[in-house]
């Protein structure tokens, strides 16, 4: 890498030196991919003033509290919120959390497959959002099985039959508090939340899928089943 003199040079010149920095590629690329003003847009297309709109939102917002709450459970330990007040209410707001997470989840993910979200080069987004619900519910499952109660305990001990059948078992054991809890608070969390991020940077890239557009006789013109206009 090269060592800043002070001097001003044309790193945006192909032909200069520090252009053939891996740092310059690096960014370069990833301008090329997220242009700021796709990344913090001044304005909205007019359709997304509808309800359906708001779900994808609101799964964030449900995620950031999740992982906000469930940051202090870690911190504090099992015997904190099962004793202290506090602790009581902070595992209840991360319950709720979760709860509002997948119901935001759930109506998102019907509601964008109804509107075939897929459209106009949008099939990684939908394979992302589609991912990240998939490994949501391995999370919440770990996070029953971390509760420490009697309903950890009768959840991990109907489910080990099945997962036992599997084969899965002989490495993942949920009758192992221990292996559950850091499944829960560490693996399963980085893994949502690098999924989650990824499918955010694909809407601002992509954009956000237009709805269908009908034309009197009904059919839907070429710029409504792309979500692009026609080349």
């Amino acid at each position: 890498m090269s060592i800043d003199t002070g001097v001003p040079t044309s790193a945006s010149t192909p032909d200069s030196e520090d252009s053939r920095q891996w740092t310059a590629r690096v960014r370069r690329s990833a301008e090329s991919a997220f242009p700021p003003d796709r990344l913090l847009p001044d304005r909205q297309p007019a359709y997304m003033a509808s309800w359906i709109y708001v779900f994808g939102v609101l799964t964030v917002v449900s995620l950031a509290w999740v992982i906000l709450t469930g940051c202090v459970l870690a911190v504090m330990g099992p015997s904190w919120w099962h004793v202290s007040t506090v602790g009581l209410f902070v595992n209840s707001l991360h319950l709720w959390s979760v709860e509002a997470f997948f119901f935001f989840m759930v109506i998102h993910l019907w509601g964008k497959f109804f509107m075939a979200a897929w459209r106009g080069n949008r099939r990684l987004t939908w394979i992302t959002g589609v991912v990240s619900f998939l490994v949501s519910v391995g999370a919440a499952f770990t996070g029953y099985l971390s509760q420490q109660n009697f309903d950890s305990q009768w959840i991990s001990t109907q489910a080990k039959d099945g997962i036992n059948a599997t084969g899965a078992g002989a490495v993942w054991n949920v009758l192992n508090f221990g292996q559950m809890l850091m499944w829960h608070i560490v693996l399963l969390p980085i893994v949502v939340a690098l999924i989650v991020g990824l499918h955010v940077l694909l809407v601002r890239r992509r954009g956000i899928v237009p709805p269908f557009e009908l034309t009197e006789t009904g059919d839907e013109p070429e710029k409504a089943a792309t979500g692009q206009d026609p080349a």
